[in-house]
């Protein structure tokens, strides 16, 4: 299994088009697109999760720096963030940004880890969930 974090999305991309387009690259077992808890908006980033990593390579390479819905996207590997002690309130939510970029975060489910992006890229502070 292969997470790909999709950054610069447009505010009107969904999840049915996020997984529409990444299908092109094999099964697509998860596509989200992460909105905000207060106003249900698109935060402009989102994740795809193939289960084959030849897959998700092959997404990764063919669509970063790519024009998707209008927008120019950036496509990486998803970073694994797991809290200490067990339950949904201890799993990390994002990441923390890398130079001059901004992390965003996944929210998991109970039991799942948490996936985020530490990364170069969108300008601002880090912040996640």
């Amino acid at each position: 299994m292969s997470k790909l974090f999709v950054g610069g999305l447009a505010w009107h991309t969904d999840d049915q088009t996020l997984r529409q387009k990444f299908e092109e690259f094999g099964p697509v077992e998860e596509a989200v697109v992460v909105k905000d808890r207060d106003t249900g908006r698109s935060r402009g980033f989102g994740f795809v999760r193939f289960a084959n990593e030849a897959d998700a390579t092959n997404a990764m390479s063919a669509m970063n720096n790519t024009e998707f819905d209008g927008r120019v996207i950036r496509v990486d590997k998803a970073s694994s963030k797991v809290g200490q002690g067990g339950g949904q309130s201890s799993m990390s939510y994002g990441g923390s940004g890398g130079p001059g970029g901004w992390g965003g975060g996944y929210p998991p489910q109970q039991g799942q880890q948490g996936y985020g992006y530490s990364g170069p890229g969108y300008g601002g502070q880090g912040t996640g969930f």
